[in-house]
């Protein structure tokens, strides 16, 4: 499996991902059901997106996964 494996085209289908979630609209629903659907939203794109942001390196089939969280320098 990791010879046919690209991680860059993994990477790019979180970004998509992540991308779809923020464009999802919000379905018709109210109280606490919207407010839940609001939560797994915010949930999911923040789990995409970090995983979006990722450096991918396949090595002797390891992947390792770089992820900077450190807050964006002024």
């Amino acid at each position: 499996m990791a010879d046919a494996f690209d991680p860059d085209e993994m990477i790019e289908r979180f970004q998509r991902r992540a991308a779809a979630v923020k464009s999802r609209p919000i379905p018709p629903v109210e109280g606490s059901e919207r407010a839940k659907f609001v939560e797994q939203a915010s949930v999911d794109y923040f789990d995409y997106a970090v995983i979006g942001d990722a450096v991918a390196k396949l090595e002797d089939g390891i992947l390792t996964l770089t992820i900077d969280l450190r807050p964006p320098q002024s």
